[in-house]
């Protein structure tokens, strides 16, 4: 502002800003994703989501094979939540055929599920504690996550890529032996798990560094359409799990956790309690596992062909909601369509608000606690220019974000 005889001018100074990539290649980040922020001094004040590093073709393969071997693919799109991918893409399949499992393949799919769920909220804590600077937090946290590991390979043969469902059932059953190990194992893990609850609540670097970053309220979730612990971490109480009731959720007594600080804390916070209502879900149904008949189907005997018609399935992924829209046309042992929504597509594209007022340090914090899946979100179609397609895009281009 200059005054000159009496005369006030008012000088408009532009903000210099600073344009930070983090990423796609980053020590906070474990998948290809470049988050583009905008700092004046250390306060952000303005961020951009850019994908494409991690596009595989997953739907457009999936349509090019067999509604079985799809098994296999849909499975191999994210390997920390593989059975739950499978479990909705199966049960878009028995929804077109008009099939349901027994009680005991129900109980046994929930089982591995949750078996899931744990492993992977103690992942991500793990890495949480990993950004904030608590590398033997990190390390203590991933050895314990060892044992759900040990009880998902008991269960289904492998320790992350299980291939364990299948429509009409499940391909492996468990005897009293591998019940009682089972058992054992998550007995042994409760209090550790009750232990890392503690010192997230108590410990003062991470509160320090949790606690009021990355604030979302409930109408910033509610109009950016996020969900799961992000969700439920700002009070929002979404779960496909108590609102669908699919599988042996009806019968399985559980819990819809939810806090409503609305900040990063909440969100790992919601982690670790759901952490201790899965490994109770998955202890009921050891001691409450129907004996109706064999959970495993016999592979020769399903239909080769799918009757015609669409299907839609979800499923209440460690992240979040999950989507399958799966579309036969009733001659092709091939799906005419397979369209899969992730929970991080909507979490980790929909909330770069959320960093605006962040000093650049705190931008990983809130990532992490956002959870990011990148090889659940990314999609491509490869279009064939012989058949009156508009325009070109080398790999290059797109990576690039060339649209």
């Amino acid at each position: 502002m200059v005054c000159n005889m009496g005369v006030t001018k008012v000088i408009e100074v532009p903000i210099i800003t600073a344009e930070i990539p983090i990423g796609p290649q980053h020590p906070a980040l474990h998948e290809p994703l470049l988050l583009k922020v905008y700092a004046d001094g250390e306060e952000i004040i303005r961020a951009e989501v850019n994908t494409g590093y991690n596009h595989r073709g997953v739907e457009k393969l999936c349509e090019k094979n067999t509604f079985y071997r799809d098994l296999f693919i849909v499975g191999r799109v994210c390997g920390i939540c593989n059975t739950v991918h499978a479990n909705c893409y199966v049960r878009a399949l028995e929804y077109l055929l008009d099939a349901r499992p027994n009680n005991r393949a129900r109980y046994l799919r929930v089982l591995a599920m949750e078996l899931e769920r744990i492993h992977s909220h103690m992942l991500i804590n793990a890495v949480m504690a990993e950004i904030v600077g608590f590398d033997t937090l990190f390390m203590q946290i991933m050895l314990d996550r060892e044992r759900v590991m040990k009880a998902k390979e008991i269960l289904t043969g492998n320790r992350v890529l299980a291939d364990y469902m299948i429509v009409g059932g499940v391909r492996r059953d468990i005897d009293e032996v591998k019940r009682a190990r089972i058992r054992d194992l998550l007995l042994k893990l409760k209090p550790r798990v009750e232990y890392y609850k503690k010192v997230f609540m108590e410990d003062e670097t991470i509160v320090k560094r949790l606690v009021d970053i990355g604030v979302l309220k409930p109408v910033d979730v509610t109009s950016h359409s996020l969900v799961g612990p992000v969700a439920r971490g700002s009070g929002v109480k979404i779960d496909s799990r108590a609102s669908d009731r699919y599988d042996a959720y009806d019968e399985i007594p559980f819990n819809v956790v939810t806090r409503t600080e609305g900040d990063s804390w909440a969100r790992m916070m919601v982690r670790w309690d759901e952490t201790l209502e899965a490994i109770n879900m998955c202890l009921y149904i050891l001691e409450k596992l129907p004996f109706d008949g064999n959970p495993v189907p016999d592979e020769k005997r399903l239909p080769r062909v799918i009757p015609h018609g669409e299907s839609y399935a979800r499923v209440e992924a460690q992240r979040g909601e999950l989507t399958y829209y799966v579309m036969s046309d009733g001659r092709s042992p091939s799906p005419y369509r397979v369209k899969i929504r992730t929970p991080s597509f909507n979490n980790v594209i929909n909330s770069a608000f959320m960093y605006v007022g962040l000093s650049i340090a705190d931008v990983p914090v809130a990532l992490t606690s956002l959870d990011p899946c990148i090889s659940c979100m990314e999609r491509v179609t490869v279009i064939d220019l012989e058949k009156n397609t508009r325009y070109k895009l080398t790999l290059r281009e797109l990576a690039g974000g060339k649209v």
